[in-house]
């Protein structure tokens, strides 16, 4: 095999990680495409039986006004309402209005609502807990709500960038009758339906810090469209209460104010449109609904009760055969809203609907009336079942049936899917024919909703047919990806094992596979087995504490186990004897597990048991002023023990205070800004606020790229001052002049103020940006990293790869210590907003991204100090020997170790997520995880890029140095010759 260059191993990696990348989107695109849906738009041919033939289907629609009789014609259900206002109000879980397991809501949230519980209460109202499909975020809930179909588990990146929707939909099909609509509020609705609102003031839903004007924005305009004629549909989207619970959570001092507000908007609407309707002809229908509900910390996108939990709310000027108490059982679907809608006002369902109709809400009709819709929605949902198996064909459906009491023919449905789902449409559809011709007194309703409810639970969790190519390339090239990069880790370990071999004779290494080693990589195994498990990927975070700390007290148990015999009942002599680096090395990981720890108890995290106490909670309760306190207290430690760190440069004293000095800038600034602005219960972010972030951004941006970029040129090299030092740094049989040996001093020197930049400003930028709360966990994360690095800095005990696993270990532990999860409603949205005065998808991403990822970019980073403390072997090059080798024996391990390890990861779950593909939680637990490990593989891809390229830039910039400095020598030693 040819040696391994440094040009080879970086073409090789690249190459690794492309193909890793086109194989992440091959698989991406067969796992994940765009639901497949019927194209067109329902017509007339929706009124009429499926196996009724269409002529002429080509002539165009008829102008709005004659098509809306044509449509009132066909359907035989006269429209019960005329005009329809449909008010979202974001983020409402439905058990704030209807209570939940049989209770009424509290008496704070009953008395906060006031006004629709009164509603509810004399059955003027009637409400649903109707249950969202995940991924819960506005976008695809209200392409739910109008077309009644679900979309997409990709939907979820889609919410950030909206496209318009093309496919049938309620909108769509009140325009083409003519309606005139109007739309206040969230501007998703303006760009799902470009062009279709007479009139429309939007906002953008995304900057939650704003949990004001966002809604005044909406009610300013109410009273005016209240007393105007000229609509017939009124659309107003509130955000309020969901950025409330962003900010502050459920129990937010913010959320019964604004549920008043609420109430307050709803009782003005029914007071002027729908109390005064004796006297009118037009009859108005409110409907309230919430697109998805929060969980206790006010986020959304999951899967669980509290977030799936939406409401629809029904009043109208008649009561309801519904009583108050009966509320709280009311069940439903979010997609049972479009079907009902629908046949409310006299239009035919959407095309790709698989909701069922709410059959409460038509108790006005007469019993004929009642089963027509139920007919129109079996039609509907047949032709969808239709086209999703195309086998299926119930018009020459013959059963073996049995015949009942009135002999009927009435069939017991089994077999095939196909058999099952013509039987009980065949069923429904004779006990209806029977119904109509008085030969049978019982309903059909109950066959009717037998088939509805079957066909809508199989279309509903139907998976979608993947190409079978497209998923084999993409696997087959992330397995091709994990095998060049786990050749390349190879050949370079073998490399730095032979060149230790030959720079030392270190009897205490012994060779052969140690168990820390094999727990290592057992790490990784063991993780892989785990995915298998949907418990397991939900409380993920128990196997990577449990894990991390494991690794390093076996690590700990090998010190103690290097001491000899006698060395602990004597400690004071063997201090100062050879065991004072093994002491150092206890103290390291001794601090290492007590922060892991606290860590691990910080945040209980997971699903299943978050809602027991911990850390987090405790201080909660406390009160916002600990909160403070602490986050203060975090936030000068870490100033304090960066600033330390910079003193231990062995370089010019004036020097290391411009830097030292340098660096307080920002840390005032951030303490300034938690002082003034940074409070738990915050909930709009002033212009102080925003600019004061904004500075904050722009110092740690210039500072950072001004140290990467001004640090190997400046770095003073004093040969004087190095000298007492050189035996410290390069205590080697290689001999090296005092020049070469004084620019490899400057350059880790280099390498470690700029690993401290990494790590200092990467943390600062999380006290701006994380939970207060989270700003404890910030430091002891730092304080973990730092303490592994220390520990390795001490010997050569351990082998490079076991080293960089160990951080990137505690980063990935770190993840779920500051509360992350693998489900999509841990995603810290408020935070994302922190310095922006107005929504930005590429800017909030970022921001959103910075926070996720804080822990395990800090471990990438943490790599670049990491090899300013290795051993100097690192950086004494051979004398046939270019600048490339030392490249390779700095950066090689801490680029290569990461990238291994997270393609062996992700490549696994891949291949975990295939097999899982008919899996009852695959949407819900495995695809979110999915997810998070694509963005873990992007996070690694930046992180490794940072420390690759600042390695590379500071040893261009020594090479450089060096040779200059060389080219001064010679000049120098020719003018002594000629004097």
């Amino acid at each position: 095999m040819p040696p391994l260059t440094c040009s080879r191993l970086t073409t090789c990696s690249i190459a690794a990680v492309i193909v890793q990348m086109v194989g992440v989107s091959l698989f991406m695109l067969g796992f994940f495409p765009v639901k497949p849906t019927l194209s067109g738009v329902s017509g007339p041919e929706s009124f009429r039986p499926p196996d009724h033939e269409i002529h002429n289907l080509t002539t165009p629609p008829p102008p709005p006004p004659h098509l809306k009789s044509l449509y009132q014609e066909l359907s035989e259900i006269p429209p019960s309402f005329d005009r329809l206002i449909l008010m979202v109000i974001d983020g409402l879980p439905a058990e704030f209005v209807l209570g939940k397991d049989g209770q009424p809501p509290s008496k704070a949230l009953m008395d906060a609502m006031s006004y629709t519980q009164s509603l509810l209460k004399n059955g003027m109202a009637i409400g649903y807990h109707a249950k969202a499909a995940p991924p819960t975020v506005t976008m695809p809930r209200l392409k739910a709500m109008v077309s009644g179909a679900i979309g997409g588990f990709l939907d979820v990146a889609f919410n950030f960038n909206t496209q318009a929707l093309l496919d049938d939909n309620l909108l769509g099909q009140f325009f083409s009758i003519g309606w005139k609509m109007v739309m206040l509020g969230d501007e998703t609705w303006l760009k799902l339906f470009p062009g279709l609102f007479t009139r429309h003031d939007g906002v953008s839903s995304f900057y939650v810090k704003d949990t004001v004007q966002v809604d005044q924005n909406v009610s300013r305009h109410l009273g005016y469209e209240l007393n105007r004629d000229d609509w017939d549909l009124l659309i107003l989207h509130y955000l309020g209460l969901d950025h409330v619970g962003h900010i502050g959570g459920r129990n937010s001092v913010l959320m019964t104010p604004k549920l008043m507000e609420m109430d307050e908007v709803v009782k003005m609407i029914h007071l002027n449109t729908i109390v005064p309707q004796d006297n009118i002809k037009r009859q108005t229908l409110l409907v309230v609904v919430s697109d998805h509900g929060m969980t206790d910390n006010g986020n959304h996108g999951g899967s669980s009760y509290e977030e799936t939990d939406s409401l629809v709310l029904f009043i109208g000027p008649t009561k309801y055969a519904s009583d108050y108490a009966s509320a709280t059982h009311n069940t439903a679907y979010q997609v049972d809203i479009a079907p009902t809608l629908a046949l409310l006002f006299g239009v035919p369902i959407p095309k790709n609907n698989v909701g069922v109709l709410i059959a409460e809400i038509f108790t006005s009709l007469t019993d004929d009336q009642q089963l027509r819709a139920l007919e129109l929605n079996s039609w509907q949902l047949l032709r969808l079942l239709e086209a999703q198996l195309p086998g299926l064909s119930c018009r020459s459906f013959n059963s073996d049936g049995f015949s009942d009491d009135q002999g009927l023919g009435i069939s017991k449905c089994s077999g095939s899917i196909d058999e099952m789902f013509c039987c009980l449409y065949r069923n429904a559809k004779l006990l209806h024919s029977s119904w109509k011709l008085k030969t049978v007194s019982s309903s059909p309703v109950a066959a009717y909703h037998d088939f509805l409810k079957a066909a809508s639970e199989w279309l509903s969790h139907r998976a979608t047919d993947k190409p079978v190519n497209l998923l084999a390339y993409g696997v087959a090239a992330m397995i091709l990806s994990c095998v060049i990069l786990f050749t390349l880790i190879f050949c370079l370990c073998k490399e730095v094992d032979l060149r230790e071999k030959q720079l030392f004779s270190d009897k205490n290494r012994t060779q052969g596979w140690h168990l820390h080693e094999t727990f290592t990589l057992g790490v990784t195994l063991f993780l892989v087995i785990s995915m298998g498990s949907s418990s397991m990927v939900e409380e993920e975070q128990y196997i990577w504490h449990f894990m991390t700390s494991t690794l390093y007290l076996l690590l700990f148990r090998n010190i103690i186990q290097s001491f000899p015999a006698g060395t602990l009942q004597s400690s004071v002599s063997a201090i100062k004897g050879q065991n004072k680096k093994c002491y150092f090395q206890m103290c390291s990981l001794f601090m290492l597990l007590v922060s892991g720890r606290i860590l691990r108890g910080w945040h209980q995290g997971g699903v299943n048991w978050i809602n027991l106490p911990d850390i987090s909670k405790w201080l909660e309760q406390a009160g916002s002023d600990y909160i403070k306190l602490i986050h203060l207290g975090a936030g000068l430690l870490l100033i304090s023990l960066s600033l330390f760190g910079i003193s231990l440069l062995k370089s010019n004293r004036n020097f290391i205070l411009v830097v030292q000095l340098a660096f307080s800038i920002p840390g005032l600034l951030v303490l300034q800004h938690i002082m003034k602005y940074q409070d738990s219960t915050s909930t709009a972010s002033s212009y102080g606020a925003t600019l004061l972030a904004q500075t904050i951004y722009v110092i740690l941006g210039i500072m950072t790229t001004g140290t990467v970029i001004a640090s190997p040129w400046f770095m003073p090299v004093w040969i004087s001052e190095t000298c007492s030092s050189c035996n410290f740094y390069f205590s080697t049989s290689v001999s090296i002049d005092g020049q070469n040996k004084s620019l490899l001093i400057g350059l880790r020197d280099s390498v470690y103020l700029i690993g401290w930049a990494y790590l200092y400003f990467w943390c600062l930028l999380q006290m701006l940006l994380q939970q207060p709360i989270n700003s404890m966990p910030i430091l002891l994360l730092l304080m973990q990293i730092l303490a592994s690095m220390l520990y390795s800095s001490n010997g050569r005990t351990h082998k490079q790869w076991v080293e960089v696993a160990a951080i990137y270990y505690l980063g990935m532990a770190g993840h779920f210590g500051l509360g992350n999860s693998n489900t999509l409603a841990t995603i810290d949205v408020a935070g994302a907003y922190i310095g922006l005065s107005s929504h930005s998808t590429l800017l909030s991403g970022i921001l959103m991204f910075i926070i996720t990822y804080a822990s395990p970019m800090l471990a990438l980073l943490s790599m670049v100090m990491y090899i300013s403390l290795k051993d100097p072997s690192y950086f004494v090059i051979p004398q046939n020997a270019d600048c490339g080798y030392l490249l390779k024996m700095m950066i090689g391990c801490p680029c290569l170790v990461p990238l291994c390890l997270n393609s062996v990861l992700l490549t696994a779950y891949t291949i975990v997520l295939l097999l899982m593909r008919n899996h009852l939680f695959v949407w819900s637990v495995f695809s979110p995880k999915y997810l998070y490990v694509c963005a873990t593989t992007v996070c690694v891809y930046v992180g490794v890029f940072v420390v690759a390229v600042t390695g590379f830039y500071t040893c261009l910039v020594f090479a450089m140095r060096r040779k200059r400095q060389d080219l001064f020598s010679n000049e120098m030693g020719k003018s002594l010759i000629g004097e």
